[in-house]
């Protein structure tokens, strides 16, 4: 067929070109990295999904433009109805969201997360015993509640501990209708607002933790040697019924800041206790799909352990990555030469006049410029379109990561024109208007092959790419309670990743 041969060149050179942009994008990789948009990304965590970092994100909130929203996912591939031991946080884990406001490549800020088990009735198997319609509905037998704890760092030494919330339920996961009639009001009531106490922080602050329809969209199907070796199995969201367990945290932007320089680097990481007390960072997530994607197998636990500051370790990944060898020996397209250094600027010290603080410190760090307002028509595709206010300065929920990123890899910040695009263009649960953003989780009652009643509510998931269309028009609520399409975008190091590996099936899509 011309057309899918066509088709199937292109993409190989995008996808040449995007490995190359992961070298040249982490190629002056010195100390400071955080990681990457992470399903299942290494061997460990793969067997650990309660401490393993799925996404971050860190945008200007759309409703509030005096405050910054960052929020962390763990535990991908929720099935719905996968009881009667439903979707909670670990116990022995901090969850942790860090904020380095000074270009440095270590944490100034550290927002910790720590979660408590409680069950009424021991006896029974029942995650609930009836209908709950409050998060203290006794019905709910099994709950969890969280602390929240701010802290103060000086080049990685904590030099004080704030309690922003103590004692805040966990809204639950959702078993179904018949045991949830109203999740939607459940979620309202675990918004919190943050102590009073809390100083500054207090101050129109809020925090969430529970479930949530898992906001990444890709097709995942690039592991089958790059979509079926032919292109064959492109343009469907593989994480489409599915959620994960979230935590999102709103501030004062001011409190961020400190009055200094408004661009800010933000990651999320996981550290698990021991029996004797102490803590080992387990997972790490920045950016989309780095650990994913570039590092390789027998080094992705040694990179999802240590901290940003030993990065220089993983300097080889980036500069030559394996990913364009594998283009290489699946659609014969040579891999372009290393090391890149084009793009240092994108995904590693921030954009210079856009969101490069100054003295940085090289780093793969999510960031944000929060003097830039945000967009009041956001486009998925973020700075590539002109919204300033999208990735790659920071990540909303909504751009698309992967259409911008195999565009950044196929070269268009070197002036290549294209429109690249995978078809899945927007997360299949549209993202709210206010506080937390998320898109309610799926329901038990939800699972594939179940009534199409709900299914027709979340939609497809699946549109055309259209880069001059812009982003739809917010619609009006669905059943979830949540507004249709706040493209809260994120375009970042999913640009890494998918620059690489997703230039093939998108062009297959549109031969």
């Amino acid at each position: 067929m011309p057309g899918i041969a066509s088709a199937r060149s292109r993409a190989a050179v995008l996808l040449a070109a995007g490995a190359a942009l992961v070298a040249g994008g982490l190629a002056g990789l010195a100390p400071g990295a955080a990681t990457a948009s992470s399903h299942r990304e290494a061997p460990l965590i793969s067997g650990q999904p309660q401490y393993d970092n799925t996404d971050v994100y860190a945008f200007v909130s759309p409703d509030r433009p005096d405050t910054t929203t960052l929020i962390g996912n763990w535990l991908p591939f929720e099935e719905p109805a996968g009881g009667p031991n439903f979707y909670k946080f670990a116990t022995d884990a901090h969850y942790d969201i860090n904020v380095d406001t000074d270009g440095n490549a270590q944490a100034d800020l550290t927002f910790r997360w720590t979660f408590q088990d409680h069950v009424r009735d021991g006896s029974t198997f029942l995650y609930n015993t009836g209908p709950v319609r409050s998060l203290t509905d006794p019905n709910l037998n099994v709950l969890q509640t969280y602390d929240l704890t701010l802290l103060k760092k000086s080049n990685g030494t904590v030099v004080s501990r704030t309690a922003l919330a103590r004692g805040v339920p966990v809204a639950p996961s959702d078993v179904g209708r018949a045991s949830m009639p109203d999740y939607a009001a459940l979620r309202r009531q675990a918004l919190h607002p943050l102590t009073g106490g809390a100083g500054g922080w207090s101050e129109g602050g809020q925090v969430f933790a529970g479930q949530a329809a898992d906001p990444f969209f890709l097709d995942l199907r690039v592991f089958d040697l790059l979509y079926g070796g032919n292109l064959s199995e492109v343009g469907n969201n593989t994480l489409r019924g599915y959620n994960v367990n979230s935590v999102a945290l709103q501030v004062p932007t001011k409190m961020l800041t400190g009055g200094g320089q408004p661009i800010v680097g933000v990651w999320s990481s996981t550290e698990r206790g021991n029996a004797s007390g102490w803590y080992t960072q387990v997972s790490r997530l920045g950016n989309p799909l780095v650990n994913e994607v570039v590092i390789g197998t027998k080094d992705k636990d040694r990179f999802n352990a240590s901290v940003p500051w030993e990065d220089a370790q993983f300097l080889p990944y980036v500069t030559d990555p394996g990913l364009p060898k594998v283009i290489q020996k699946v659609y014969k397209t040579p891999a372009p030469a290393a090391p890149r250094k084009d793009l240092v600027q994108v995904f590693l010290t921030g954009v210079r006049g856009l969101n490069q603080p100054p003295n940085v410190r090289p780093a793969e760090e999510l960031r944000l410029n929060t003097s830039i307002p945000p967009a009041r028509t956001p486009n998925r595709m973020g700075v590539l379109a002109g919204d300033k206010a999208g990735f790659p300065n920071g990540r909303r929920l909504g751009d698309d990561v992967v259409d911008a990123s195999l565009q950044v890899t196929e070269g268009k910040l070197l002036g290549a024109k294209t429109d690249l695009g995978d078809g899945v263009d927007a997360p299949d649960r549209a993202i709210g208007s206010s506080f937390p953003y998320l898109a309610l989780p799926y329901s038990g009652s939800a699972t594939r092959g179940a009534p199409a009643k709900d299914a027709a509510a979340r939609g497809s998931g699946k549109r055309t790419t259209q880069l001059n269309a812009g982003n739809a028009a917010n619609s009006e609520p669905s059943d979830d309670g949540s507004s249709r399409l706040l493209p809260i975008a994120a375009i970042g190091a999913g640009a890494l990743f998918l620059g690489g590996s997703g230039a093939v099936w998108w062009l297959r899509r549109r031969a």
